[in-house]
């Protein structure tokens, strides 16, 4: 069973759920986003999106791939580059993070500890990138939305709490502590593998 995680370019947007790939939740504020929905442009605005920020920033996502099948996928950006987050309660995101728009496994690949790869191989890019941590918005309780990541699954991979709201917590994730991560990626990786033979662990291109 081969797995490889690349970056997120405009080459294998396509690999995203059809969904996520037409979603412009993070991306525009809210006025622009109901706009870009009701003139049928989203898709070409997420990849407006992209384009810039790889152009301005660099990359800004990964997606994991297992057997050559995309199993899941990250997107994390400045909050410069993230409109909608100015609109929630605990914004703003902190000036030496990075935003974790949003992470996602896909069906048939939950519960092996991919997310936690994902929230690894993130950091390991920003501190190469001298970016100090990552923060998140959660979600506590039922959301009308998918788009906002649940506070308990980023609990369960590493964030911790900065700034308490009883809806729309902000979450962080001190960018090097990921780094003493390598053991549980393994056994993240074995469960993927159902114990088979044991090969390198996963390393973005």
């Amino acid at each position: 069973m081969g797995r490889r995680i690349a970056p997120l370019t405009l080459d294998n947007l396509a690999d995203l759920p059809t969904t996520c790939r037409s979603c412009v939740f993070w991306e525009l504020d809210p006025v622009s986003g109901r706009a870009a929905v009701e003139s049928g442009k989203p898709q070409l605005e997420k990849e407006g999106w992209i384009s810039a920020v790889l152009l301005e920033w660099g990359s800004c996502g990964r997606i994991v791939y297992v057997d050559d099948v995309p199993a899941g996928f990250v997107l994390y950006a400045p909050p410069a580059y993230v409109p909608r987050s100015q609109s929630f309660p605990t914004s703003p995101v902190s000036p030496d993070a990075v935003q974790l728009m949003i992470s996602r496994v896909l069906p048939g690949y939950q519960r092996q500890g991919l997310g936690r790869v994902l929230v690894q191989t993130v950091a390991k890019d920003l501190v190469g990138r001298g970016v100090k941590a990552i923060e998140a918005f959660g979600a506590v309780g039922r959301q009308p939305t998918s788009c906002v990541l649940p506070a308990e699954h980023l609990l369960a991979v590493g964030f911790k709490t900065v700034r308490p709201h009883q809806r729309y917590p902000r979450l962080r994730l001190e960018a090097r502590t990921t780094l003493s991560w390598r053991g549980d990626v393994e056994v993240a990786l074995e469960r993927l593998l159902g114990g088979g033979r044991k090969e390198p662990a996963l390393r973005p291109f």
